[in-house]
This record gives C-alpha cells, structure tokens and sequence, in this order.
C-alpha cells in the first residue's frame, strides 16, 4: 500500500470524526418545553381543545393511579392520537425522563396489555368465569388508555404543566423556566413479575424491590428490630390519592446507624427512584437530598424478608418521601404500588411560591 495515498485518508477521516463529534456536541437534547411544543404542534384543533387546560384550573392537581375504566382523566387519549403524535409525545418523555424511567413509562403502558392477554389465557384455560373476565375488560387497562393533558403555555414565562397518567402511572409535571418539578410521582406494575405466557420472567420494576431487600436482609439483627415495624402490610400506599391519611412522623431506623456499605445500598436504593429522571432534574433532587444530609433519612420495612409475599417499605426524609408497597390482590406479594414526593412541592407549590413572590404585580 502506498503510503502518500493512504496518509491524507486518514487525515481527512480524523477531520471528519473530529467535526462529527462537536457538532453532536453542539445540539443539546431539547428542553421539555421545546418538545411539549412540537408535540401539541401535530395536534388538531379539536385535538387541542382536548389536550389543554388553564394552568390555573384545579382539575391539574386532581390525579389518580386507578384504570380509566374506574376513573376517568382529563386530556387526550394516547390511543386517538395520531403516530406523528404519539412520535412527538415520546420526545417529550425522552426529554423529561432518563433511559431507565423512559424504559419504566412505556414497559408499564404494555403491561397493561400483557395483563389482558394473562386474564384471557386464565378465561381459556376455564381458571375465572365470564363475570371476571368482563369485570377486568371494563377497567380499560391498555397501552392506549393513557391520557396527556397540558396546563398553561410551554415557553412561557408563566408555570405551566404537564399530566400524563392511566393505570399504574401519574406522571405530574410543572414547569417554570429551567426547573422541573416532577411531585407527585406514581408508579406501579400488575403483575411485578410476570409467571406465565411468552412474558414469564419480566419484571419492569426489579430494582425497587431488588434494592429494597438487599438493604433490609444488609441491616444486623438488631438494627431490624428498629427497621421492621410489627403491623400488618398496609394494603396499598399510605398517601394514595385515594387516602386521606398521610405520614407525618419518622418511623424505622435513622440511615445515621448504617454502616458506609449499608448507607451505599440506601444510596442505590434512592438512586433508583431519583434517577428516573432527566440528569439536571435528577441532580436536583439529589442534590436538595444530600444538602440535607443523609443521616436524616428514616428506613423502615413491614412484612416478608423474601420475595413473592407481602412486603412494604418507606423512605422518609426532611424533603422526600417514599413509599413502596407490594401486596397483590391474592396476598402473593405480585402487584407493586410506589410514590416520590418532594415534600412541600406537589404540583409545583414551593416553585410557584417563589414565581408569585418574584413576579411584578
């Protein structure tokens, strides 16, 4: 090979790789206002009309994680929309939440389906009745029976928000500016862990309880005595939107008793819920947490120490709370209900406070 001809090849390929690469790096992701836009860009009128909402309306802070069929949501049907649509609502999930809570949001929606697929196998196979099986078809669970519902304007200089919630998932957005705030924040799965069909095995939120006992089975014996609290599993999530109970009180065991190793799995615990967002939201929040300190995280476990049975767990700290629970409706320990709340900011409130406090009456 000659190498005056092969020397400028690969001069010109390093130049080019090298320009390749700063201009990826010149083009930041787009900000969720920027693709919130573009997404009610591709609606129609109607469309639109169905979509937004006055920030102001109260209906915003009206949320819910049980199935369409039992309470229905305000905004658009993911369902009804258009794939352009649905391509440019996906940006806008991708924009707000990282690969591992982008990959959660939509394994959830097709669960929904999975679960149809499992009750019609169980109708099949003779192990439930008609009844039960138009009982569960009327809940409307499915991957389309998602709603998207946008209050306010993106871009402006005013809050705006961003709704987007079925069965299992309520996704509460507000927006001012560069901050995001992303209180409250309700997941779930049903079942947690698939066991029959081409499905058995799958498992869409394995680190919340992975992690969960990882930290409880890591705690000595006499740190469980503080951590396991000798009451029933609650049957779902203490601050449900459905309850009117909330917790107020620390219980459990302070993380200023872990070990370095045992506060590392704590740590890995929170990640995993912090971490479902978008890397500057992410930061924030993980940030206000460790500003705070985390030997004022409280831990506390109820139930089972193994899988498969009825277990729950809180963490509780001055600015966050976090509840998860894991019951299923047979008691088998199948059906996970979890929450993150950024304590005195649901729906924006300390955000908004300080919009109200800073803007020109």
């Amino acid at each position: 090979m000659d190498y005056h001809l092969t020397l400028p090849i690969r001069y010109w390929l390093t130049i080019l790789m090298v320009l390749t690469v700063c201009s990826l790096q010149a083009q930041p992701n787009q900000s969720v206002e920027a693709t919130a836009s573009q997404f009610l860009a591709t609606l129609t009128p109607d469309e639109l009309a169905k979509t937004t909402y006055a920030f102001t309306d109260t209906t915003r802070r009206k949320w819910t994680n049980l199935p369409v069929g039992l309470v229905p949501r305000a905004g658009i049907e993911y369902g009804a929309l258009s794939d352009k649509s649905r391509m440019a609502f996906h940006r806008v999930l991708s924009s707000l939440l990282s690969s591992q809570g982008y990959l959660k949001v939509t394994s959830i929606m097709a669960l929904d389906d999975i679960l149809n697929t499992l009750y019609q196998q169980a109708f099949d196979a003779g192990k439930i009745d008609q009844k039960t099986l138009t009982m569960t078809q009327n809940l409307k669970w499915a991957h389309g029976h998602f709603y998207i519902s946008i209050w306010g304007k993106p871009q402006s200089k005013d809050p705006w928000g961003l709704n987007f919630g079925g069965h299992h998932i309520a996704l509460n957005i507000t927006v001012r500016d560069n901050d995001v705030v992303t209180s409250p924040l309700f997941y779930g799965t049903d079942p947690s862990e698939v066991k029959s069909s081409k499905y058995a095995g799958l498992r869409v939120l394995s680190k919340e309880e992975d992690y969960g006992f990882l930290l409880i089975n890591a705690l000595t014996a006499g740190q469980q005595a503080k951590a396991i609290l000798k009451q029933n599993v609650p049957k779902d999530i203490i601050t449900s939107p459905q309850a009117n109970q909330r917790i107020t009180s620390y219980y459990g065991i302070s993380a200023a008793e872990f070990t370095a190793d045992q506060q590392a799995i704590l740590t890995m615990l929170l990640g995993e819920y912090i971490h479902n967002f978008e890397h500057q939201t992410a930061h924030r929040l993980y940030d206000k947490l460790l500003k705070t300190g985390l030997d004022k995280v409280y831990f506390a476990w109820v139930g089972s120490l193994n899988n498969n049975k009825p277990h729950y767990y809180i963490i509780n700290a001055p600015d966050f709370l976090i509840e998860y629970d894991n019951v299923g409706f047979q008691n088998d320990g199948n059906h996970i209900h979890a929450i993150l709340r950024e304590k005195g900011n649901d729906f924006g409130d300390d955000l908004l406070k300080r919009h109200y406090a800073e803007a020109k009456h």
